[in-house]
């Protein structure tokens, strides 16, 4: 079969009772994937290739992959693309206040760019 036909492994998604905190912690612990969810905060919705990382794309995939099975995003995908999301109402529902409190602890982005302004603004927390 043309790899053009060929359809990707659906993408794993824990279920919100099933996500754990250290999992959660962990995912959160590195810069760039902190960088990920500082411009998911900001900004709803994204495609992969657009975040403001320097990183290689394998990487990148890496760091997408270890933030989606934690349960803090979720991807979907459309067209040649994969949009990621924050799963932000169920990661307050699961662990209320966590998010904001290392979004706000985290400061600024290491990789800042104008997506990530209202984190670096201080206007983690507010209008979800």
């Amino acid at each position: 079969m043309p790899r053009s036909h060929q359809r990707r492994a659906p993408l794993y998604h824990p279920e919100a009772e099933e996500i754990d905190l250290l999992d959660v912690l962990h995912a959160l612990a590195d810069p760039t994937r902190m960088t990920i969810v500082q411009t998911l905060w900001a900004e709803p919705e994204r495609a992969c290739g657009t975040f403001p990382v320097d990183v290689a794309p394998s990487t990148l995939s890496h760091h997408f992959k270890v933030l989606r099975e934690s349960g803090v995003i979720r991807q979907r995908g459309e067209a040649n693309r994969r949009l990621n999301e924050l799963r932000r109402e169920e990661l307050q529902q699961r662990f209320p206040g966590v998010l904001d409190a290392v979004l706000a602890a985290a400061g600024p982005a290491e990789a800042a760019s104008p997506e990530v302004a209202q984190v670096e603004a201080g206007q983690v927390g507010q209008g979800a």
